[in-house]
């Protein structure tokens, strides 16, 4: 019998993304849905939250210990005697269906997180079938060795698993490795056919259509964990745009006393032209972190610290339309990625909220630019916290840029 062989070491990754998911009781499996199972774990038919709460503690343990599916059994066994629970289906295929679906989601989970923390590295993906599954698709043997740049839209429905029991996954490239394998560019993505399929009763409604690309199971079509990556991307926050700058409420913290380092000269190149569409400046911005309006990338800073980029960022969340050109900011975000990527300093700052009686805490990546024509330095200020983030650019000479560089520095370039 084939063996779960790549999904039997656990890591990180791939442990917070089971730990982070809800229990959700489910008299059908189309009950959770798609995306949905980001966010949820389920287990078909297991309506009772004690029940579920059983295997998914046994689940837990398979992903963490590397647990067999003889192993995991053992567990299914006791906790079906234990509730005296009717499922559907074998006990060998039910059981089977549980570990695997859960194991092999969660790895793959856990890889493209990973992944997508590695574009700049390794900007291309590969797609790999496993020779260890009894009954391969042929779509699936089809895309083994496909090689397409990891921000292509493709990757969104056919991140594996693609199915039941597939155990397919991805590899990471760099550049030497597509020049090694005699390539001179990634693959064109295969044409996507979308089939219309009738299934299950999803509750409490009855049977319903969806559209899944052909070699895809319903439910499939989506890449496991991006849209955990899509919610980690804080909204913009409202005027004024930092906090900081304008005196507002915060703790008392320390300010800064030194210069900052000297600004640095980037060529008038560097700036987008006046004028361009929303969308323009939005993709020009997060292709500075090897993301795209369509997949969001994560992005680990000068400490290590880890910024999820995507499209969300510039998105009015009542009218879903962009806002990349707020305050004719579209040319000067190239800068604003810059002093995200190389910054001058990093601070960490907590503000006080007396409504909510709650202390929020930001980073806030600080540096200054000089353009030619331009007598004044170009500051570019950059704050993230989980209630949202504000920028700014300016070349305001009453800006005062001590009254920015408050709280504990934790970053200074040399």
């Amino acid at each position: 019998m084939a063996s779960v062989s790549y999904g039997s070491v656990p890591f990180e990754e791939q442990l917070a993304f089971f730990r982070k998911k809800l229990n959700i009781p489910t008299t059908s499996w189309t009950d959770i849905y798609n995306r949905e199972h980001d966010y949820a774990f389920v287990v078909a038919g297991a309506n009772r939250d004690d029940l579920l709460a059983d295997f998914r503690t046994a689940v837990d343990k398979a992903i963490a210990d590397g647990t067999t599916l003889e192993q995991f059994r053992k567990d299914f066994d006791r906790i079906v005697a234990k509730y005296g629970w009717d499922y559907n289906g074998g006990r060998e295929w039910r059981s089977r269906v549980i570990y695997e679906t859960n194991l092999f989601s969660s790895y793959n989970a856990g890889r493209y997180e990973q992944l997508q923390a590695q574009t700049a590295a390794l900007p291309y993906w590969r797609y790999r079938h496993s020779d260890a599954v009894e009954d391969p698709r042929p779509e699936h043997q089809a895309w083994d060795g496909l090689v397409l740049r990891a921000d292509d839209p493709w990757w969104s429905s056919h991140y594996p698993p693609n199915g039941w029991g597939c155990q397919c996954y991805v590899e990471g490239l760099t550049e030497d490795d597509l020049r090694a394998q005699g390539k001179t560019g990634p693959d064109k993505a295969p044409a996507i056919k979308l089939q219309t399929q009738l299934i299950g009763k999803r509750s409490p409604g009855g049977p319903f259509e969806v559209q899944v690309p052909a070699g895809i199971d319903p439910s499939f079509e989506h890449a496991p964990g991006q849209s955990r990556l899509q919610s980690a991307i804080p909204p913009e926050r409202p005027e004024p745009a930092i906090d900081g700058a304008t005196g507002g409420p915060g703790l008392p913290n320390a300010r800064a006393t030194d210069a900052l380092p000297a600004a640095r000269n980037v060529p008038a190149e560097r700036l987008l032209p006046k004028g361009l569409p929303e969308a323009d400046y939005a993709s020009a911005f997060l292709a500075e972190f090897g993301a795209t309006l369509q997949q969001p990338a994560v992005f680990k800073d000068v400490l290590g610290s880890a910024l999820v980029m995507g499209s969300e960022l510039f998105t009015t969340r009542k009218t879903g339309t962009l806002k990349a050109d707020k305050r004719e900011r579209g040319q000067y975000l190239p800068l604003m990625a810059e002093a995200i990527k190389q910054p001058d300093e990093i601070w960490i700052r907590m503000e006080y909220h007396n409504a909510s009686g709650k202390t929020v805490v930001r980073r806030r990546y600080i540096a200054r630019f000089a353009l030619p024509g331009q007598s004044l330095p170009a500051l570019a200020v950059f704050e993230w916290g989980k209630d949202g983030w504000s920028g700014i650019t300016t070349f305001n000479p009453d800006t005062d840029i001590n009254d920015l560089r408050v709280g504990v520095r934790v970053y200074r370039r040399e």
